[in-house]
Parts: C-alpha cells; structure tokens; sequence
C-alpha cells in the first residue's frame, strides 16, 4: 500500500511541476511577444518593458491565446502598424518557440 501512495504522490508533484513549468513558459511568451510588438511600435525600453507587462496580464481576461493577439493586434493597429492577425499569430507561435528553449536551458 505503501508503494501505492508513494506513486501517487510522486505523480502529483510531477503533475504540478509540469503545470508550473507550462505556466512560466506561456507567461514568457507572452512577455517576448509584448517586446516584438513594442519594438514594432518604436516604444521606449521603460515602456516596452511596461507594455510586455501588460501583454502578460491580457492573457488572464479568458482562456486560450485569443485575448492576446486581440490586444496586441489592436495595439499594433492603432499605432500605424500595418500587420494582419496571421502576423501576430506567427509570432506568438515563434515566441511558444523560444520561451520553450529558454526555460528548458533554465531547468
């Protein structure tokens, strides 16, 4: 019985290692979305830096990538940027990308 709840446990602890890392990976991608898109915008290093933030808070308003590319998309719309939700949504999937192999090196 004893090998039983131990596996359990153990299972539990890798399922919520797994959950974090998933976490710190979309919260990073989001994150280095909000540069791509700052610098697109020609923002400052103090407001890029404020605006990737902000990119990373957009994510919690509903599940899925959709209210992320609908700020960014509408962010980069409203500066002049002429670029289509299939743009932002390559980059999304570029920054997933790099996210990944970032915190892998980190782990």
């Amino acid at each position: 019985m004893t090998d039983f709840k131990d596996r359990e446990r153990a299972e539990e602890a890798k399922f919520a290692r797994d959950e974090e890392m998933h976490f710190r990976i979309h919260a990073r991608r989001n994150r280095l979305l909000g540069e791509w898109a700052a610098q697109k915008m020609g923002l400052s290093a103090v407001e890029a830096e404020a605006y990737a933030k902000s990119v990373v808070q957009a994510d919690f308003e509903e599940a899925g990538d959709e209210d992320v590319v609908r700020k960014v998309l509408g962010d980069l719309v409203s500066a002049g940027q002429d670029v289509s939700e299939a743009d932002v949504r390559i980059a999304l999937e570029a920054k997933a990308v790099e996210a990944r192999r970032a915190m892998m090196g980190e782990g």
